[in-house]
């Protein structure tokens, strides 16, 4: 096994497995998008927790502790899907390298989506809204593919192979389409 791993010409052990989840190489492409709306709903919801705990800390269960634990625990769900909902796609990062485009929302970076680029078989630009994906976030809609909307503005449409599309709200998009123009392979002309 020793014997085996050193044959790989400098590549550590463990490098392949390594290799296959993380980045490939240096970015040839690093781009972004902001939404400052979100943070309102991020309030909201720091406000239903807020007001759970307020609840289950002052107020007693003279309605019944069925009442009281449902109150308490209702506000406490709202806020907790508010926050972790918002939060998660308060901004987008998406990085492309010589094998792939990456996608990593929020602050964690989570949910996150690596789409190898042989399995992209035309990228494009173009507007795009929250309304004709049902809001924002990571969506997906049979006549449209998979898509991570942040904001109202410009997005990277990839075309996959098997008719599947991947958008995804980022500045600049442009400049992100001409990067992995240059990588996909050409196709000779008939």
């Amino acid at each position: 096994m020793e014997e085996a791993e050193s044959d790989r010409e400098g590549v550590p052990p463990g490098a392949s497995a390594l290799r296959s989840v993380g980045p490939a190489g240096p970015p040839l492409w690093i781009g972004s998008a902001r939404n400052g709306h979100q943070w309102l709903l991020a309030a909201v919801g720091a406000a239903c927790l807020a007001l759970g705990i307020l609840v289950a800390v002052s107020v007693p269960d003279t309605d019944g502790t069925a009442a009281w634990v449902m109150t308490v625990a209702g506000c406490l769900a709202v806020g907790l899907l508010l926050l972790t909902g918002t939060l998660a796609f308060v901004h987008v990062h998406v990085r492309i390298d010589r094998e792939a485009l990456e996608v990593r929302c929020g602050h964690v970076g989570l949910p996150r989506r690596r789409i190898p680029l042989r399995d992209v078989v035309d990228a494009s630009f173009q507007p795009c809204t929250p309304m004709q994906w049902g809001g924002w976030g990571y969506r997906y809609r049979q006549s449209h593919g998979a898509a991570v909307v942040v904001r109202k503005g410009p997005a990277l449409v990839l075309e996959l192979g098997g008719g599947r599309r991947f958008t995804v709200t980022v500045d600049d998009p442009e400049a992100a389409v001409r990067v992995i123009h240059g990588l996909l392979p050409t196709t000779p002309a008939v």
